[in-house]
């Protein structure tokens, strides 16, 4: 029995021996397999964030407000994306630290752009910019009608008064035309016709008062806002910028000497919608407020949008003794000191020298 008992015992160790083994044996081969996920794991993770992952064509991505990192990866695969895990991307997420600064946004992704680029691009703010431009003689009508067929700004004019329009982006004048500076804008999408009608009427204002701080001395002109009119007949009278001190120059000898400034520009204007394309004889006799062959002094109000080469014309006006002036053809204008001058150069560059 005791024997029995003994041989009992060391079997038991025996096993005992066996068993640790065995289980030592298991944790050493879990342990390996573990270490070879961590390490496949961890190269897959590098690669991950090395390779592009947009092909070679640029992508947008749009990001609404209030889009969390989980939406975030559901945009980036409606694109068309490689899939990763996301535990790749949580993982990479918070080794750039960009977690709280995703913003929503239009956003363009680069062709072989990668993972840790498209974060920190999401998280720079870097929006695209599109454009919208106001050329130089454009009058407000043509203006909001520009603003109304752009496809990406938000529409907030529509139905609204021209008054209504000035008090939306807080203007004080009671007439719209002129006030908008001439220009290419940038903007993101979600930005509104108001909001860039704004940004050019402040941008106006801006230029104008500063070109108003450095003109020229003894000018016969009462304040911006005449010298804004100015320059929108001198906008509209010469496409040649080279020329505009020069034609500025025509009109403030007129002014200095009480004549009238003659423009056919401003007859144009107060005709309206009633102008065919063709001045007659008639219209210059036909007085409205605009006529500024019946009527002295400046028209009530700008009539296009003066480019800032304009106003600086109008502020800096060449030093001539010209009195007028008469279109060539080719763009450019002759002038002249007298009005014999004047009819002369009619007759050759407008009558065919009859």
């Amino acid at each position: 029995m005791g024997r029995a008992r003994k041989t009992a015992g060391r079997n038991a160790q025996l096993g005992q021996v066996r068993r640790r083994a065995w289980v030592g044996l298991f944790m050493a081969v879990v342990g390996l397999l573990l270490a070879a996920v961590a390490v496949y794991g961890w190269h897959d993770y590098t690669r991950f964030k090395s390779e592009p992952l947009v092909a070679d064509q640029p992508l947008q991505l749009t990001l609404k407000s209030g889009t969390g990192f989980a939406g975030v990866l559901e945009e980036l695969q409606r694109l068309g994306l490689p899939e990763a895990p996301y535990w790749q991307w949580r993982l990479l997420e918070r080794e750039l630290g960009v977690a709280r600064n995703l913003k929503a946004g239009e956003y363009e992704l680069k062709p072989r752009m990668s993972a840790p680029a498209i974060l920190q691009l999401l998280a720079s703010g870097k929006v695209i910019q599109h454009r919208f431009t106001i050329l130089e003689g454009t009058r407000f009508g043509e203006l909001r009608v520009a603003l109304a067929a752009n496809k990406v700004l938000e529409q907030t004019l529509a139905g609204l008064t021209q008054s209504e329009v000035l008090a939306k982006i807080g203007a004080v004048e009671s007439n719209a035309e002129g006030l908008f500076l001439p220009e290419t804008y940038h903007f993101p999408r979600g930005f509104s016709d108001s909001d860039l009608l704004s940004k050019a009427y402040w941008a106006m204002q801006r230029e104008l008062n500063q070109a108003w701080e450095e003109r020229e001395p003894d000018l016969p002109i009462a304040d911006p806002y005449a010298a804004l009119t100015l320059a929108s007949v001198v906008e509209k009278e010469s496409g040649a910028i080279a020329e505009q001190p020069m034609v500025a120059g025509v009109f403030v000898n007129r002014m200095r000497i009480g004549m009238r400034l003659q423009s056919d520009p401003t007859v144009i204007y107060g005709l309206g919608d009633a102008f065919d394309g063709n001045l007659r004889r008639v219209h210059l006799r036909t007085d409205t407020p605009y006529n500024s062959y019946t009527r002295a002094g400046l028209p009530p109000t700008p009539i296009a949008m003066p480019g800032l080469a304009a106003i600086r014309a109008v502020l800096h006006p060449a030093k001539t003794d010209a009195f007028y002036f008469v279109a060539r053809g080719n763009g450019r204008h002759k002038f002249s000191r007298t009005l014999k001058e004047h009819n002369r150069a009619v007759r050759k560059y407008q009558l065919g020298g009859r």
